[in-house]
C-alpha cells in the first residue's frame, strides 16, 4: 500500500463531517476538483471505497464509517506530536525574511512555541534564498526555481501566489491576451534578477513582447511612465501588486494564458532546528492546495517549482 498523508486523512474526515464535496472544499481551502481526486487517491492507497456518491448525494460506506474514528484518532496523535515538538522546540528564535510579500494572517499561523522575527531587510528574491543558504536566516518567503533548490541543498513548500495582471492606459479594463501585453526586463541584475527570469520565460512560452530596460521602471512612477509611451498593456511587477495605480491608467486581465508568481517558504534542507520545523509546519499547514495555480488557463514559467 502507497504511503497516506496525514492531509489526505484531513480531507477524508471534512467530507465525512460534512456530507458535502463543495462545503468541504470551501472549508479546506481548496478546489473541489482537487478534494475528489485526493480522496479518490486515497481510496485507491487503502484498497477500499470511502463514499457512495452521486451528482446529488454523498454518503458514507461500511468502511468508510468503520475507518472514520481511526482516522480522527491518527490526527490527534499527529496533533498531539506537533504539541510535543513545540514544547521541545521552546521559544527559540526563528529569523524570517521576505521580499514584499508575507500572508495578512502571518501572526495567526505562526507557532507558540517558536519566536518569529520578520527580518528588517526586504531584499530580492535571489539574495534571500542566498542568506538561508548561509544561514543568515532561518526561512524566506521568495520565488525560486527548481535548480536553486538542489544547488543550494534547499527545501521549500507553496505560501502563497499572485495573479499579475497589466496595465495600460485610459480606461479599458477589459481582458488582455498574454501575447499582447510587454514585458519589462532591467539591466540591473542585483535587483531584478528572479523578475527577468520570470519575464524572459513569459514572453518566449506566450509570444509577448519583452523589452529591456535599464532606468529601474520595473515599478513605481518609472513603470507608469512607460505603460504611457509604449501605449499597450504591460505585465505588472508583483512588487506592485497592491500599489494604487494614476487616474490615467488601468489594470487588466491577462489570459490565454493568466500568469502566477509563486511564493515559497524556503529553508536549508540540513538544518536541525526543531522550532524551525515547527514554523515550516504552522505557516504552510493553512495554504490551499494550489492556490489557482493549476487552475485551466493558468500559467507558471517552465522554471517555476510547481509548474508539474
Amino acid at each position: 500500500m502507497a504511503d497516506v498523508e496525514l492531509r489526505q486523512l484531513r480531507y477524508f474526515v471534512a467530507v465525512a463531517e460534512e456530507l458535502n464535496f463543495g462545503r468541504a472544499a470551501r472549508r479546506l481551502l481548496i478546489a473541489g476538483p482537487s478534494l475528489s481526486q485526493q480522496i479518490k487517491s486515497l481510496e485507491r492507497d487503502l484498497g477500499v471505497r470511502l463514499f457512495d456518491r452521486d451528482r446529488r448525494t454523498v454518503a458514507l460506506t461500511p468502511a468508510g464509517a468503520a475507518l472514520l474514528p481511526h482516522t480522527r484518532a491518527l490526527l490527534d496523535q499527529a496533533e498531539e506530536l506537533r504539541d510535543h515538538a513545540a514544547r521541545i522546540a521552546g521559544s527559540e528564535p526563528v529569523r524570517l525574511g521576505y521580499v514584499n510579500w508575507l500572508p495578512k494572517d502571518l501572526a495567526d499561523r505562526a507557532p507558540a512555541a517558536a519566536r518569529l522575527l520578520v527580518d528588517a531587510w526586504v531584499a530580492p528574491s535571489h539574495a534571500q534564498v542566498d542568506r538561508v543558504a548561509d544561514g543568515s536566516l532561518d526561512l524566506a518567503i521568495c520565488w525560486l526555481t527548481a535548480a536553486d533548490l538542489d544547488a543550494r541543498g534547499l527545501g521549500a513548500r507553496l505560501i502563497g501566489a499572485d495573479r499579475l495582471y497589466a496595465v495600460s492606459a485610459g480606461t479599458d479594463a477589459s481582458p488582455v491576451r498574454a501575447r499582447d501585453v510587454v514585458v519589462l526586463l532591467d539591466d540591473d541584475e542585483r535587483t531584478w534578477s528572479s523578475w527577468n527570469v520570470y519575464a524572459d520565460c513569459f514572453a518566449r512560452e506566450t509570444g509577448a513582447r519583452a523589452l529591456r530596460i535599464s532606468d529601474g521602471g520595473i515599478v513605481g512612477a518609472g513603470f507608469h511612465d512607460h505603460v504611457r509611451k509604449l501605449r499597450r498593456p504591460v505585465l505588472n511587477s508583483t512588487k506592485a501588486q497592491g500599489a494604487a495605480l494614476p487616474p490615467d491608467l488601468v489594470a487588466r486581465p491577462v489570459i490565454d494564458p493568466a500568469p502566477y508568481w509563486t511564493w515559497s517558504l524556503v529553508w536549508r534542507r540540513a538544518q536541525e532546528r526543531p522550532a524551525v520545523a515547527v514554523t515550516i509546519d504552522a505557516l504552510t499547514g493553512r495554504v490551499a492546495e494550489d492556490l489557482g495555480i493549476h487552475a485551466p488557463g493558468a500559467w507558471l514559467p517552465e522554471v517555476d517549482l510547481y509548474r508539474h
